[in-house]
């Protein structure tokens, strides 16, 4: 389910737009003004992208668009009936991904949608935080705060197992099969005991309570991504 913000203070347009293009995989939160935007962005849902006006009651859209892109990685389309090249160059120089002038057809505004949304599907990369660590595994970047950790393969992808399935124990077989895909049958339990300590040892006290044995079975990385 992708959720969308539309910040528009024509109630008629903005109502409009979720009626028009509400369907099963989207969801739209509408706001008037630039204050509840804010409060929007600032509550628990997690936006996958905005639709913004530009002339709204308590300020310029370029302004709310600034504080987002400085903050944060959401796709912004904007929609004005500010028509002048100037507008659309500032509004594409800031950061949004797409510029649509009013009136518009609502069957554009949806392609429009889709695409941005699509783009930033490939562009997004997965980042699971537990407290100082972050861990991006496309990027194969482990870091504590500002300190990158430096990992084996073997530690990379056992950690990318734990994580992945975080809070589900993991037998020690299966993880063996899945970190050592060529030739598992001739790893012993000893290879992965020792790469456990020494990822371990590399996380530090930052990996306390997140790294946990089960006796008798396996591991499990337990926490919520923060």
């Amino acid at each position: 389910m992708k959720r969308i913000l539309v910040v528009e203070d024509d109630r008629g347009l903005r109502e409009g737009i979720e009626l028009a293009l509400r369907r099963e995989d989207l969801t739209f939160t509408l706001c008037e003004s630039i204050v509840k935007a804010k409060e929007a962005l600032a509550g628990k849902a997690m936006f996958d992208l905005i639709l913004l006006d530009l002339n709204l009651p308590d300020g310029s859209g370029y302004d709310l668009l600034k504080e987002v892109k400085a903050g944060r990685d959401i796709p912004i389309i904007i929609i004005t009936a500010n028509d002048m090249e100037i507008d659309e160059v500032r509004g594409l120089e800031l950061g949004a991904e797409d510029y649509i002038t009013k009136p518009f057809s609502l069957m554009v505004l949806r392609a429009r949608i889709d695409k941005a949304l699509k783009n930033a599907g490939k562009q997004k990369k997965e980042v699971w935080c537990f407290g100082e660590l972050s861990f991006c595994f496309e990027e194969m970047k482990i870091m504590r705060g500002e300190e990158e950790i430096v990992l084996s393969k073997t530690e990379l992808k056992l950690l990318q197992t734990l994580v992945e399935n975080q809070n589900i124990v993991m037998g020690r077989e299966k993880l063996i099969d899945k970190i050592w895909t060529d030739g598992a049958e001739f790893v012993d339990e000893n290879a992965l005991s020792v790469a456990v300590g020494r990822l371990r040892s590399k996380l530090k006290e930052d990996g306390e309570g997140h790294l946990q044995t089960v006796y008798g079975i396996g591991y499990v990385w337990k926490g919520e991504i923060r």
